[in-house]
């Protein structure tokens, strides 16, 4: 089989902090593994020297990914690469991949990848706009060129059964019939960041264990939301926080666009027992903050359909105390879910203190990644597209 892999990439300046170009990195040579032939689009490469790589310009912002797909480029790829299926990662793009499919005579499948949704779902069933995508009242522009995505699809592959949920509502209100076209595949995790937390001696009681946040810090994750809670963590003493700044310096261009990561930071770095520190985009670095940690801290974004950074702390061992919300109320353990601030600070002092459910749920977060292995969820890509 093979595979054309067209990828966004919204972070070329720190690739380890843009999650679709690990996804890639690291399913790419897996499926390779699994026999695929693989070639990558993408403004950067990604995978292993079995794989293929065609550079594509880099989107100047997160609309021009959405809204500027140049067919040109794409019917020559596609007439070049001969590929028997077309993997979409931006799905806002599929309309004109299926367009170029049809101009190069091409019978490929055309697989979307719903790898980030431009919506949520509430509890009451009402769907709001993301509020990343909605500058200049663009969110609904978004949804319904989402919406167009999945109609021109022959697969849609989702990361969870809440985002399955999400868009198959989605999809019902704007008349799109999904069929049987929808799958649930998940994201790999990082075989790098995978450790037995039965190997680990983590230091517990009156030393100030760390809690990591290793998530990206735009308002609408929930940022302002976690820099209250940060406030009453380690107001006793029992939690000092390691933050992780993966973004380190942005370009002017995504800066204009939300310079909240950067305010977010400030009242962040100038809170007593938080320290703020960068990965430098060193995987290494990065596997170190987080094995300095006893437990890890979910994000309060409301539209969650997966969290990268929660399953590397997971794979790490890491419990992650997580607000009931989005796909972390479905993964993340209910023990270790909570709805109020208080509940939260308990969570976090009992993992510190309490060595025995510490490793319970050490235990619980490692397994829990066991099936987003890579080989394993190469295995379900390819069964999706076949």
């Amino acid at each position: 089989m093979r595979v054309l892999y067209l990828l966004n990439i919204s972070n070329p300046d720190r690739l380890s902090a843009d999650s679709g170009w690990i996804f890639a990195d690291l399913l790419a040579p897996a499926l390779a593994d699994a026999g695929a032939e693989v070639t990558v689009a993408a403004p950067a490469p990604a995978g292993d020297a079995r794989c293929g790589f065609h550079r594509t310009k880099m989107p100047g912002t997160k609309y021009r990914a959405r809204f500027s797909a140049d067919i040109d480029e794409l019917v020559a790829l596609i007439r070049a690469e001969k590929p028997d299926v077309v993997v979409a990662n931006q799905i806002e793009e599929a309309p004109a991949i299926r367009t170029a499919l049809l101009e190069a005579g091409s019978g490929a499948l055309l697989a979307g990848y719903c790898h980030y949704l431009p919506f949520s779902l509430t509890d009451g069933g009402q769907l709001q706009l993301d509020p990343s995508l909605n500058d200049a009242r663009l969110g609904r522009p978004v949804l319904l060129a989402f919406a167009a995505g999945l109609a021109a699809c022959d697969r849609v592959m989702v990361h969870s059964s809440t985002a399955a949920s999400w868009v198959s509502a989605a999809a019902a209100r704007m008349t799109v019939d999904l069929g049987d076209r929808l799958c649930v595949v998940p994201a790999p995790r990082d075989e790098r960041l995978v450790r037995d937390p039965a190997t680990v001696r983590h230091p517990s009681g009156t030393g100030g264990v760390i809690g990591v946040y290793n998530h990206r810090l735009y308002a609408h994750y929930g940022t302002e939301q976690f820099v209250d809670l940060a406030r009453d963590l380690v107001a006793s003493g029992t939690v000092r926080l390691r933050v992780m700044d993966l973004f380190g310096q942005r370009r002017a261009e995504r800066k204009g666009l939300d310079d909240s990561p950067e305010k977010m930071r400030g009242q962040l770095a100038a809170l007593p027992h938080v320290q703020v520190v960068s990965d430098r985009g060193d995987r290494v670095r990065y596997k170190n903050l987080l094995a300095g940690a006893r437990f890890g801290i979910a994000p309060f974004r409301p539209g969650c359909p997966w969290s990268m950074s929660v399953i590397d702390c997971q794979g790490m061992g890491l419990p992650v105390i997580s607000p009931r919300l989005g796909w972390l109320a479905e993964h993340v353990d209910s023990e270790l879910c909570f709805t109020t601030t208080a509940e939260a600070v308990a969570l976090a002092e009992r993992l510190a203190k309490d060595d025995e459910f510490h490793a319970v749920h050490a235990k619980r977060a490692h397994s829990s990644t066991a099936d987003f292995a890579p080989s394993l969820v190469a295995a379900r890509y390819l069964e999706a597209v076949s």
